[in-house]
């Protein structure tokens, strides 16, 4: 059997690797590889296409919307920095679900995993439901994110995370040991952050809640830094250290 799959993402870099993967597995042919969700979406729907290796975080549509438009005309396969999608996207019969930065191992086992449910459904005996084998983790508390930086995508433990500092386009995310710089924009790491850790205490900073030192009026202490409180911030931020005060 010949999977006929296409690629989905708006990063080259992320295209070639799904490309070089998918060529190194006899039973794959890599049919099209696209940036853009609206022209993988039309190829869907023609009703050709076995599997889709689908980006979630894109600029036209999400791959949590696409797989709602699109329907069952292919299984699919996520491929994302982000482990906080995994459960929805198990909910809408998603056949796995790679963290980036991908190893070959484990996109062979996903795209075997396709292969074997697209036989027992080709199959002309009906083949009796069974567990699926080896289910990609989904933790039920995240406790680390993938972030991009100049030349690699680097794993940063939450545990590690001081406070997150917004640079227009950038952000600098301060942890115990190092200084991270990566682009993207404080609503979208605000949004990737599990909300009882974190919290976004004025325009330019969010902070880890446990890490706070001392809190004087408006202005918080953390690890030698002095984070101010934003008005729009404010009552929020006092409402939930209510909450922790004993």
């Amino acid at each position: 059997m010949i999977l006929k799959c296409i690629a989905v993402d708006d990063e080259p870099l992320a295209l070639d690797i799904i490309a070089d993967y998918v060529a190194k597995v006899p039973f794959l042919e890599l049919v099209k590889r696209t940036e853009s969700a609206i022209e993988a979406m039309q190829i869907v729907q023609e009703g050709n296409i076995d599997l889709v290796f689908l980006d979630i975080q894109m600029p036209e549509l999400t791959g949590i919307q696409f797989l709602k438009i699109a329907g069952n005309k292919a299984s699919y396969i996520l491929t994302t920095a982000y482990s906080q999608y995994a459960l929805e996207s198990y909910d809408l019969n998603v056949s796995d679900y790679l963290l980036k930065p991908i190893a070959f191992d484990r996109f062979y086992k996903a795209v075997e995993k396709v292969r074997n449910q697209r036989q027992k459904q080709d199959s002309p005996t009906p083949v009796a439901p069974e567990p699926v084998a080896t289910p990609v983790a989904t933790p039920s508390i995240q406790d680390f994110i993938f972030v991009k930086t100049e030349h690699k995508i680097q794993k940063i433990e939450l545990d590690d995370i001081l406070y997150i500092e917004g640079l227009k386009d950038y952000i600098s995310i301060f942890t115990k040991n190092e200084r991270v710089i990566t682009l993207q924009n404080m609503k979208k790491m605000e949004e990737t952050l599990p909300k009882k850790d974190f919290i976004r205490v004025h325009k330019s900073y969010i902070i880890a809640v446990d890490k706070i030192e001392s809190i004087e009026r408006s202005r918080i202490a953390i690890a030698g830094k002095t984070i101010p409180v934003g008005d729009t911030y404010r009552d929020a931020f006092f409402k939930l250290i209510d909450t922790k005060n004993v």
